[in-house]
């Protein structure tokens, strides 16, 4: 949606773009806990046909750190965790014997939680191993699986028993060295003291409850793409991390990122992330996940980094944390004055003036920014829910839900295939429209049901609410909730086609027919009182025909 006051933002980030050869970047700005701007530039496709949106999901590799240092802060805060608990050892968290029996190196005993988020814990990934240049396993994740005697792809607890099995380069404590494999620990210590599976409990405690629908851990292959989400600009390749002995992109099967999960496997939309942020940015505009005292601790910075908290880049009252994989590039800031910003990009760079010039961008916005606007732009937290399809007869349906928290909803229907277009913020769909893939726009209005078109039965649906908001607050204009609402295939009911076929109308001859005509589909009838065939939508019917005491079942076609 084009903001006019921000116009200069778009400009600036379309040079960044060209300038560094961007495929695709996806941009929101909050201001005082609104949104106030979310906009997409380039292209969601390496070929360059799909224009990038706000709605479009990109990995965030590292932001991904934020979110399990939100996480474990509010196992924290409900005392299911301790900071200075050890993590490996009889008492630890993770006392398995799976874990155990790979420990040789003492210090690991002294491994605390803190430790883990400050990455403090004693892994160095700058030192090489097994003939490797560094020691951080998702560089070599097939390399892993030989040496554990796994199969491929290898899993994240497999990484981080081979870690074990390696030691530490430093005591734990002593210094500061940045460690995916610190963060692979944390998730799975998440799903001791949980009893769930990581995604599963963040889902639940951290995005539910701050209206995030927008977020998954991602996957490796395009083939497992989510719905709406961008492709990646890989730039070199690697062995397969199937070990298939190819050399593939390293963003599609090289690196694995499904065993990332805690440390880099997610998936964001970039207004998204800035709606997590703002549920643990300590401010009042919008309720926090975590208390005032757990965030202090939380950007509080270590020990042995001024520079860094728990999970966070800190710098007085400013937090941030970056994200870097092949194929991706990832910011998110929280300033004192009140600004939080995400930009994430489909294109990767680890060039120190890139990094020097996509940090500077959000803080270049803030200051040459004369007049902010005060509309929001975050749609529904809310979508329409426990969504029933309920069929009336062989070609008619009413589509029912439970309604979400928007003003509005729309409905989609399309033929023989799921969507893969979708509302755009700021554009209003009248009934009937269609949009850029054929999908339908069905219904618009304030119901939680609707009778759908006819359908014809030998042809499968996929229906979906949309909720929207439209009112004074977004400056008139419609910004809509894609997620959070579940694709209901619809298989109308068949019509028995070794039923004599009665008539087609319109026909003459038929419009002078003193049968009584109820509609039958399986145990669905209607009243039989006369219905004369004009009333009767287009489509296909299984008919009972009465004539005096005599009846029979026919099939009747309305053209």
């Amino acid at each position: 949606m084009v903001v006019p006051e921000l116009a200069h933002c778009d400009e600036a980030m379309q040079q960044f773009m060209q300038r560094w050869s961007v495929l695709g970047a996806s941009v929101a700005v909050a201001k005082d806990g609104k949104l106030v701007y979310a906009r997409a530039f380039g292209y969601a496709d390496v070929a360059r046909t799909v224009p990038l949106q706000p709605y479009h999901l990109l990995r965030v590799a590292s932001l991904s750190k934020s979110v399990t240092a939100l996480a474990i802060m509010k196992l924290v805060e409900e005392g299911k965790l301790s900071l200075s608990h050890k993590v490996f050892g009889p008492d630890g968290y993770l006392r398995s014997p799976a874990y155990s029996q790979e420990i040789c190196d003492s210090r690991l005993y002294q491994v605390t939680v803190q430790h883990l988020l400050e990455h403090t814990g004693g892994w160095d990934r700058s030192m090489g191993c097994d003939g490797y240049s560094t020691s951080d396993p998702i560089d070599f994740p097939t390399h892993v699986a030989t040496v554990m005697h796994v199969a491929n792809p290898v899993g994240d607890s497999t990484l981080i028993r081979y870690m074990l099995r390696q030691g530490l380069n430093f005591e734990p404590g002593a210094r500061f060295a940045y460690s995916n494999v610190g963060y692979l620990v944390l998730g799975k210590v998440l799903e001791a003291v949980t009893h769930q599976p990581y995604e599963a409990w963040v889902r639940q405690h951290l995005l539910d409850p701050s209206g995030v629908h927008e977020a998954h851990l991602g996957h490796n292959l395009p083939t497992a793409r989510f719905e709406r989400e961008s492709d990646y600009q890989s730039h070199y390749r690697m062995p397969s991390c199937y070990n298939t002995g190819e050399q593939v992109p390293a963003a599609y099967g090289g690196y694995q990122v499904e065993a990332m999960s805690a440390h880099g496997g997610w998936l964001f939309s970039a207004r998204d992330f800035v709606r997590l942020l703002l549920a643990a940015d300590g401010f009042a505009s919008r309720p926090d996940l975590i208390s005032a005292a757990t965030l202090r601790s939380m950007t509080q910075p270590s020990a042995a980094n001024p520079g860094y908290a728990k999970g966070w880049m800190v710098n007085g009252s400013n937090w941030w944390h970056t994200g870097l994989l092949d194929g991706t590039a990832s910011l998110a800031v929280r300033t004192a004055g009140g600004y939080t910003w995400a930009i994430l990009l489909n294109t990767d760079n680890s060039s120190v003036p890139f990094w020097r010039e996509l940090l500077a961008l959000g803080w270049d916005w803030q200051t040459s920014t004369t007049r902010w606007p005060t509309h929001d732009l975050f749609a529904p937290s809310r979508n329409a829910s426990a969504l029933q399809a309920t069929a009336l007869d062989s070609v008619h349906t009413r589509l029912s839900w439970v309604a979400g928290s928007g003003t509005r909803r729309l409905v989609l229907l399309k033929a023989d295939s799921p969507s893969t277009a979708f509302p755009l913020d700021g554009t209003a769909y009248p009934l009937a429209s269609t949009l850029a893939d054929g999908t339908r726009i069905v219904a618009n209005g304030r119901g939680a049901s609707v009778a759908l078109p006819p359908l014809n039965p030998r042809t499968t649906y996929y229906t979906r609410v949309v909720e929207y908001r439209q009112d004074a607050s977004t400056n008139n204009q419609p910004v809509y909730t894609l997620d959070g609402s579940p694709t209901v295939v619809l298989h109308p009911a068949a019509v028995d086609e070794q039923a004599p076929l009665l008539a087609r109308y319109p026909n003459p001859a038929l419009s002078s027919m003193p049968y009584q005509v109820a509609m039958l589909q399986a145990s669905i009838r209607t009243p039989e009182r006369p219905s004369p065939a004009r009333q009767l939508s287009p489509g296909m019917y299984l008919l009972r025909v009465r004539e005096a005491a005599r009846g029979t079942v026919s099939r009747f076609v309305k053209q």
